[in-house]
This record gives structure tokens, sequence and C-alpha cells, in this order.
């Protein structure tokens, strides 16, 4: 079933990180962050090709000491996936990335000291065309600005975000984007609203610190999907204290269910009840572990019981309707043969992959 978005975008400047764009026409990307010790070459590697195998579009690490720039050239040349360079006050770490091929850098203009040493950051990544992006989060607001609005909110959100991008305007840098976070729903949400209408570069969404992986997921969904929904976002990054993996999975899953983005599997499941001809919840988990690897979008249902089942059933490529003692497959929206239960998630894995090679037989 197609179902194309409603959503009317906003208009942005398009920027690339290495072969991704974002802003323009671009699909929104979605992107996750490296949780490993940066030093520890093997493991964030792995982990980076950890992300890109569940299609992440791009990868960021957090660069604190200059060792750790330099282990970020290693695990670079490792990978294929545009890699982000998270960087805090010193423009040294900066500077370095960039001579090994860092895609795009984290850094704040602000933060990072003297004007001489933004301008020789800003013109490394006009030099080497690599784009910057402000990162306003309201865990670490100037203290000014603490002072001036009381507590963290929207506003100062917004104009700590318009000082950082005076500095990028004043050295004539426009190639950059940004993001305006908070752990409080309506303070993201609303912050972003206001810088939108302000300047022309895409926004990187994010609930920061939104929690472990049950809370961080509802609270990205719903913060998320209020701006989406808006027209505003060009790059994601769900922020789950979990593993990275979970928050490219449920990025994707944001966009998908607002038929935004289409990418993997798009699995209709009933919930399940005393109707249920086949433990649904198991059949569910065993098909999602199993097809976890397929990054083309299908669609598949598997419903327990007839209730609901065929009318799901015809409405994707492979469906599934409950039955007693067998069970009735559907491909491509028909009824094609039935199947026992001991025969089901075989039969489910083997139709959906053959959609995706086109073999039908």
């Amino acid at each position: 079933m197609q179902i194309h978005s409603p959503i009317q975008r906003r208009v942005t400047r398009q920027i690339h990180v290495g072969q991704v764009k974002i802003g323009g026409n671009a699909p929104i990307s979605v992107q996750s962050m490296t949780n490993t010790d940066t030093h520890d070459v093997a493991a964030t590697t792995a982990q980076v090709l950890a992300l890109e195998k569940a299609g992440a579009d791009i990868v960021r690490i957090s660069i604190p000491t200059l060792e750790a720039a330099e282990a970020f050239g290693k695990i670079k040349s490792a990978v294929q996936v545009p890699l982000i360079a998270d960087i805090h006050f010193d423009y040294r770490i900066a500077l370095r990335v960039a001579e090994l091929g860092v895609d795009c850098l984290r850094i704040n203009p602000g933060n990072i000291g003297k004007e001489e040493r933004v301008r020789a950051v800003v013109d490394c990544a006009k030099d080497k065309n690599i784009p910057i992006r402000i990162g306003v989060n309201a865990g670490s607001l100037e203290k000014e600005l603490l002072k001036k609005y009381q507590e963290p909110s929207a506003e100062a959100l917004v104009e700590s975000a318009l000082r950082h991008i005076d500095i990028l305007d004043k050295l004539n840098f426009p190639n950059f984007k940004i993001s305006l976070k908070a752990s409080e729903i309506f303070m993201t949400v609303a912050a972003y609203r206001q810088l939108a209408t302000q300047i022309e570069q895409p926004l990187h969404l994010g609930i920061t610190e939104a929690g472990g992986l049950r809370a961080g997921t509802v609270k990205s969904a719903i913060g998320l999907s209020m701006l989406l929904l808006d027209g505003i976002g060009d790059t994601i990054r769900v922020s789950l204290a979990a593993d990275p993996v979970q928050e490219v999975k449920v990025g994707f899953d944001i966009l998908k269910s607002l038929h935004i983005r289409q990418k993997g599997i798009n699995l209709i499941a009933c919930p399940s009840c005393s109707r249920q001809n086949f433990d649904v919840i198991q059949v569910v988990n065993e098909i999602e572990d199993r097809l976890e690897d397929i990054l083309q979008p299908l669609d598949i249902a598997i419903i327990g019981c007839i209730v609901n089942g065929p009318g799901e059933a015809r409405e994707v490529h492979v469906g599934l309707t409950g039955g007693d003692p067998n069970h009735l497959i559907y491909v491509n929206g028909k009824p094609t043969h039935k199947v026992s239960t001991e025969q089901l998630v075989d039969q489910i894995e083997q139709l959906v992959r053959n959609q995706i090679t086109g073999n039908f037989d």
C-alpha cells in the first residue's frame, strides 16, 4: 500500500556531509553517535561498521583529545559512512581531524576561544569544503544567557544559536547546519520553530538525553514528529541510553511511520489476543531478528486471526493470517498457500527474501 506523505518540507540551503546531501530536496538522513572510547580504534571501528550495516547515513564520533584525533584518522580509513567529529573547546583538534579527512565538524564557534582560533578553523573548513554543525544544548548554555532567562528556555536556545551563527556570518561561512536540543520536548520544539523562520540553513533534529530505550523512543517520536509534521528537519538523531544501533532503527521507524522515508521492513502486527492461532509475539520477534539486515522498503503483515488478517494481508508484499489448524499466506495481496505453525517463520523469511531478489517461484 503506497501512501505518500502530505508534509510540505521547509526549503533549506543544501550542504554535503561526505556524499550525503542534507537540506534542499534531499531525503531526511538518519545519524547516530558512537559510545565507545575513541582511543580504542578497534572497538570504535566495529561500532561504526555496525551502525553502517544498520543503515545509518552519518555517524558522529566524540574527539576529546589530540590523541583521539589520531585514532579518528585510523577509524576513518576503515569505514565508508561519512563521519562527523564532535569537538569542544580545542581548535587544534578540529584542524587535525580536518587534515585526516573528517566529513563535518560539530563545533560551536563561540566556545573555541580567541577570534584567530575561530578564523583558523573556519578558513580550514572553507579550504577543504567541510561543513560545520552548530550544536546548542540546554544543558550547556552560556552563563550570561542562563542569568538573563533564569533557566533554560526556547528563547535562550535560539539566542545562543544566533550568537554562533553571527560568528560564521561575519566570516562569510554559510556551509553549516544547526541543532537546538533539550531533554524537554516542548522547549525543543518551540526553539526549532522559532529558528526555522530566521535562517535558511538545514536543521539537525533531536531530543537530547531522551532516556533509555523505551522512554527515549517515546519522547523522541513525539518531539521529532511534531517538527517533521511542520516540515522542519533535514537530518535526525534519536538520542538513547542504549545500543546506538537502536537509535538508527528508531529513527527510520519514525520517518517510516510519517511516510517521509521508507527503509527496511515495515512490519504490521496485531498485539495478539485469545483469538490468535499462533504465538504472534514470538513469531514477530523471530522475523524481526532474521530480517534486520534488509534495508530495502518492504511491507509485511503478521495477524493472528481472520478478523483483520485478510484485510491487512491484501495490502502488503507478504502477509500472514492465522487459521486453524494452518495459516494462510498472501503474496503481493493474493492468497497463495497455507502453512503450518512450525513452518511460519522460515516461510515468511523466504518469501520476503524472494521479494528482494525478484524470485517469486
